[in-house]
């Protein structure tokens, strides 16, 4: 099944821990590179985090960021370092006596310095488990509508695909009259600059020419090309990288085509179908 790389999940946790907020982005890249970005008091979950995502993705550039605001009330009260302001002001008294100016620092000047005010530790374990079991939910999420996204990928290509049968049975119609068209002018010219010619030396040259200007194995293996294509597309794995090569193939194909072709409408099939295998390559980079 194709699933695209491009999607977005958001998933909301509001409890007694507070509110956690699970914001996933994923878009197209070759490999699958994580990029989170967690509040520091949760900065500590972050191979966690990473391992999770790995485990459900394959491929994608995807940013995953976690809000969290603590439940109203659960904030802790802060303690005041009383040793290390006795030490300062202490330090402030021997430095006023030195300079010999009496001068005491400010209150608020005191509560600034790093470590005079300490958070008591907190156990943040349950807030830790409901990230981790809201990221499940949020990838989840974003997987389904990545699976959402490249049924509808899936589905363009397969209107190309359709569309690029239409052009080989069209290719194959026309060569038939292509070739003898061809055939009849070489006679002609042959005839004009040689006068009497051997009649079957002149067909095995037209037969040699006709053979180059044939197209029937590019027209079979553009159309087994097109079926590959289709069960790729339903195929229970990843794709992408498998429908990439399909598309280079198609693309050799057609200009194989277009190449030995001498008549204008085989031309213009042969450009038709690369605009079709253009398209379609565009949707493929979006598949993983």
């Amino acid at each position: 099944m194709a699933d695209s790389m491009t999607a977005f999940a958001r998933e909301v946790y509001r409890g007694p821990e507070g509110e956690l907020v699970w914001e996933l982005r994923s878009v197209n890249h070759r490999y699958l590179e994580v990029h989170p970005r967690l509040p520091e008091e949760l900065r500590m979950l972050e191979p966690q985090v990473r391992e999770q995502l790995g485990q459900r993705l394959g491929r994608g550039k995807v940013e995953a960021v976690l809000r969290y605001r603590p439940a109203p009330g659960s904030a802790v009260e802060l303690q005041l370092n009383r040793r290390l302001v006795e030490q300062l002001l202490r330090v402030s008294d021997e430095v006023s006596e030195m300079v010999g100016q009496v001068s005491r620092p400010q209150a608020m000047d005191l509560l600034q310095w790093p470590g005079v005010l300490e958070e008591p530790d907190r156990d943040m374990t349950p807030v830790q488990q409901k990230v981790l079991a809201l990221l499940e939910r949020a990838v989840t999420s974003l997987i389904e509508t990545r699976q959402r996204e490249g049924a509808r990928l899936a589905d363009i290509i397969r209107q190309r695909c359709a569309a690029m049968r239409t052009l080989v049975e069209r290719a194959r119609e026309r060569m038939p009259e292509v070739i003898e068209k061809v055939r009849e002018r070489i006679r002609n010219r042959l005839q004009e600059v040689m006068g009497e010619l051997d009649e079957t030396r002149v067909e095995q040259e037209i037969a040699l020419f006709a053979q180059r200007l044939d197209v029937d194995e590019e027209m079979d293996r553009l159309a087994t090309h097109v079926d590959e294509v289709e069960r790729v597309l339903d195929a229970n794995e990843p794709v992408g990288r498998r429908l990439d090569f399909l598309m280079q193939e198609l693309n050799r194909e057609s200009n194989t085509l277009g190449a030995k072709s001498s008549d204008v409408e085989i031309t213009r099939i042969a450009v038709e179908m690369k605009v079709l295998i253009e398209q379609m390559r565009e949707q493929i980079q979006n598949i993983e």
